[in-house]
Formats: C-alpha cells, sequence, structure tokens
C-alpha cells in the first residue's frame, strides 16, 4: 500500500505540477518574449521531454490507483465515493491527454518541422486549451484527494 500511494502521489504531482509550471509560468514569458517561430520551436521541445514524463505518470497513476482499489481494498464497492469519484477524473483527464497528444501535438510538431508557424499556432493555442481543462481537473482531483473523505 506504501509503495503504491507514494508512486501515484508522485506521479500527480509530475502530471498537475507540470501543467501548472507550464501554464502558469511558462506560458506568459514564451507567449511574451519569443517570436512565433521560436515559441513554438520551445513548445515542441518542452512537451518532447513534458509528454514523456506525463505518459509514464498517467500509466502509473493507473496501475497504482487500480492497486489500491483492488487488491488493498478489495474493489470499487468497497472504496468510499469520493475514490469513485477521483478515478472519473482521472478517466477524464487520461482522455484529454490521449486526444492532446496524438492530435493537436503530433500536428504542432509537423507544422513546426515543416515551418508553418500559422498552422503551428493554431494547434498550440488547442493544447492550450486542453491543458487549462487538464490543470483544472487535475486541481480538482487533489482537492477531492485531500478532502474527499472529509467532504463524502
Amino acid at each position: 500500500m506504501v509503495i503504491a500511494l507514494t508512486l501515484h502521489l508522485l506521479s500527480a504531482v509530475i502530471w498537475v505540477g507540470g501543467m501548472f509550471f507550464a501554464y502558469v509560468a511558462l506560458r506568459p514569458v514564451a507567449a511574451a518574449l519569443l517570436e512565433p517561430p521560436l515559441r513554438l520551436q520551445l513548445w515542441q521541445a518542452v512537451f518532447a521531454r513534458f509528454f514523456i514524463w506525463v505518459s509514464v505518470a498517467v500509466v502509473v497513476l493507473l496501475a497504482t490507483g487500480l492497486w489500491m482499489i483492488l487488491d488493498v481494498y478489495g474493489g470499487f464497492a468497497n472504496v468510499r465515493p469520493y475514490v469513485h469519484v477521483m478515478f472519473l477524473i482521472g478517466l477524464i483527464m487520461m482522455a484529454i491527454y490521449g486526444h492532446l497528444f496524438f492530435v493537436p501535438y503530433q500536428r504542432l510538431c509537423r507544422a513546426v518541422n515543416s515551418e508553418d508557424w500559422p498552422t503551428g499556432g493554431q494547434q498550440l493555442a488547442q493544447i492550450r486549451k486542453l491543458v487549462a481543462v487538464n490543470l483544472s481537473l487535475g486541481v480538482l482531483v487533489v482537492a477531492v484527494a485531500g478532502g474527499g473523505r472529509y467532504l463524502m
């Protein structure tokens, strides 16, 4: 249980914290200081590294979450409602990430590689919206994880 919980928490911190950093700290600076070609190249490079970590975090979150629910608690019927809420939000976040990675991010990469800056800008705007949604859901799931047992 301790190993699963620790890996679960670390993965959540990497994913949600990374989105927070990218959205709140890096995005305003990159948008304000860099011309579109450099800004798009920066984001492509940042995402290339960050998405490796997010992909690992998603797998670890799902595996450890299921491990704790099924093995430690004996199944979904035995966990409190806030765990169901966390699991549902996590699945939604994973679906959004999958779409983000396989659609707008791949289009961004193709646009940057072909120096199609307007298309790259459109894809980056789409990624920004999806990250905003996932960051909001991530903050919500952290709040549910921290206070759910007391509120539900």
